[in-house]
């Protein structure tokens, strides 16, 4: 027998041993599921499959059909190079509607559940929206913006481009489709028109007699605050506005008698970005609303409405649940479980003796389910699970600790598979966005932060719920209002030193990442703390004067600061990182979106100008022609390379570039 060197058996023992982790690639790669659509006979569900195309650099979403009765025959129904999503069942369970950009811009498609050539609806000239079957079957209503008219056509052909700012929007309004006899082309019909206000959310009335919607003067994110709630009348196309409340009212649902509609609302408060949002009644010709379920302690996602109650979902913590209202009494009961779980997106039979949803378990990956309402028995219909089961993978635990100022903060902790109490690791700091985020101790493909390679490199990581976060009540909201990064900072660094405490923990190895208000906090621990070896912000504000005349929704400072930078400068100084530039030690990675509106790229130039005059090792990476986030396979890949990157240098000590 041939003899193989020893240093052979070494090697192989050696990638035996260590960890398998998913890929940078790999986790971009991974099927997720969404959106599901269970059919109002019960018998099928549709839901969306989300996966990479790397040769168009795009995410791509396929609909899928499992029947309820046997989910291991479940099959995919829409095959194309571009997307199909947000399938719709016909009231009678025959027909599929979904939205496909195959022939360009996004029309309305109708399928067979059982497969064949997809027969496409509409042919507008702009992208459609949100879109829903009349109840008697005959119609379906979409939200569209506006085609360019003449005049603004004549405008471009004899000045060129321009825009005139808060005065150029295009509006998006209510359009009527009717279903086709054999061989017929419909026509759409505008429902609403002018530029009165822009059209949002909608839900047809029992009877396929109205329509109601809210909307907004203006399609700008900063009118959001003003959204009414409005009726129209399909026969003659009369609209009523039946709630003017102050600050935003939205998502209607219909009463099964058609008399009432309940919605979300603000409840008139005026800092209501933070705020509990609650649910109301009103009837559906007008009148006084009613307030209902007051004393739910979180924002309530209003989903339908049955004889039984009136449904909604909400966040509990690092988990989420749905729950039943009754509108007379105000008495709310939650109908999932178990305790520790995450469940979201439902959709109803048409007797709601049945629901779809997303769920995940605590620790689990996100799958399609099925459950009775009553009781409640959730089965898992597909296993996309199964896509990690060849990787050893991090383990998730919730922990707790107490704050600087007393207040309780929880955090998600994720251990390296292969994790040895008696060792002491380098600690990363993943902090989310929002700031009414929340981490949750379940698995996801990595996107942004290659979180799985990081643990199978021997880190732990902590996911701070730091004030603000959703989940926890109004009052833990409310923590951070003029008292934004400082606050959050005291959470983070709480945190930080109980795992010290815990000792696993090397204090002389800490690192922080996030985006965008996470991106902010990171940030501010660059400006405010010599702690962190290495630190990465990503599309973070640094100055939030700067922000506040660039941003697309202004109104967030003066919600959480309580004033502009003319009335307050003092606590705009006060939560800018920028101002705390001259202790500016760590090392700090920068990545922006080069169109991004929503944290405008300035604040990205004002941090890395200032790290950069004051000598810290910045490195600032701009993503071309992305906004806010980042949303492309390819980017994604560079996003994560480049943060694996930063840190094995920073923390590991290794050679990157």
């Amino acid at each position: 027998m041939r003899s193989i060197p020893l240093t052979l058996f070494v090697s192989c023992a050696l990638l035996t041993a260590a960890p398998k982790v998913p890929t940078i690639d790999q986790s971009l790669e991974f099927h997720a599921p969404a959106n599901p659509r269970i059919s109002p006979d019960g018998r099928y569900i549709a839901y969306e499959v989300q996966s990479a195309d790397w040769e168009e650099n795009v995410f791509k979403s396929e609909i899928w059909i499992a029947p309820v009765a046997s989910p291991h025959d479940r099959y995919q129904l829409t095959r194309g190079k571009k997307s199909s999503s947000r399938p719709e069942w016909s009231p009678d369970s025959r027909r599929l509607a979904f939205s496909s950009d195959r022939d360009g811009k996004k029309q309305i498609y109708l399928i067979s559940p059982a497969g064949g050539e997809a027969q496409k609806l509409t042919e507008f000239e702009t992208d459609v929206g949100a879109f829903k079957w009349s109840p008697d079957g005959r119609t379906i209503a979409f939200v569209a913006a506006d085609p360019e008219g003449k005049p603004e056509k004549d405008r471009k052909e004899k000045f060129g481009e321009f825009e005139i700012v808060r005065n150029d929007y295009t509006r998006s309004h209510l359009w009527l489709i009717q279903l086709p006899d054999a061989g017929a082309k419909p026509k759409p019909e505008r429902l609403t028109t002018g530029t009165d206000f822009s059209v949002g959310s909608f839900a047809w009335s029992p009877d396929s007699t109205r329509i109601a919607f809210n909307a907004t003067p203006d399609p700008s994110p900063a009118s959001g605050g003003n959204s009414d709630i409005y009726v129209i009348q399909i026969a003659d196309k009369s609209a009523k506005k039946i709630v003017t409340t102050n600050g935003p009212d939205r998502n209607p649902v219909w009463s099964p008698d058609g008399a009432r509609i309940a919605y979300e609302t603000a409840d008139a408060q005026e800092f209501f970005y933070y705020a509990n949002s609650r649910l109301a009644v009103v009837p559906a010709e007008g009148g006084t609303p009613r307030i209902v379920g007051a004393e739910f302690d979180e924002d309530p996602g209003l989903e339908s409405w049955s004889p039984a109650g009136i449904y909604f979902d909400a966040l509990q913590k690092t988990y989420a649940h749905l729950f039943r209202l009754d509108p007379a009494s105000g008495k709310t009961s939650r109908l999932s479980g178990p305790d520790r779980a995450i469940y979201s997106q439902f959709s109803f039979t048409k007797d709601f003796a049945r629901t779809a949803f997303i769920g995940s378990p605590a620790g689990g990956f996100s799958e399609i389910y099925t459950s009775r309402l009553e009781p409640f028995d959730p089965v898992a219909i597909t296993s996309f699970g199964d896509q990690a089961k060849d990787f050893h993978l991090a383990a998730r635990q919730v922990i707790s600790w107490k704050s600087k100022d007393g207040a309780a903060i929880e955090g998600v902790l994720i251990k390296p598979a292969d994790f040895d109490p008696s060792k002491k690791y380098p600690l990363l700091v993943v902090i989310h966005g929002g700031p009414t985020g929340v981490s949750q101790a379940v698995r996801r493909a990595d996107r942004y932060y290659p979180l799985e390679m990081f643990a199978a490199k021997g880190a732990l990581i902590l996911m701070p719920n730091y004030r603000g976060s959703a989940g926890y009540g109004a009052n833990f909201r409310a923590l951070n209002v003029r008292n934004l990064g400082v606050g959050d900072a005291w959470d983070v660094l709480s945190g930080v030193d109980y795992l010290i405490a815990q000792g696993s923990v090397d204090p002389a190895l800490l690192g922080a990442m996030g985006w965008s208000q996470g991106g902010y906090i990171s940030a501010f621990l660059t400006t405010s703390s010599d702690r962190f070896k290495a630190i990465s912000v990503g599309a973070g504000i640094s100055d939030w004067s700067t922000y506040y005349v660039n941003t697309d929704i202004s109104p967030f400072t003066r919600q959480y600061l309580h004033a502009t930078p003319w009335d307050d400068p003092e606590i705009y100084r006060k939560t800018s990182p920028i101002s705390y530039i001259k202790s500016a030690k760590t090392p700090t990675l920068i990545q922006h979106g080069e169109l991004d509106k929503r944290v405008p790229i300035p604040n990205a130039y004002e941090l890395r100008q200032a790290l950069e005059d004051r000598g810290v090792p910045v490195k600032m990476i701009v993503y071309k022609g992305f906004g806010h986030g980042i949303d492309k396979p390819k980017q994604q890949r560079s996003v994560m390379q480049h943060n694996y990157e930063w840190f094995s240098r920073w923390i590991w000590g290794e050679k990157t570039d």
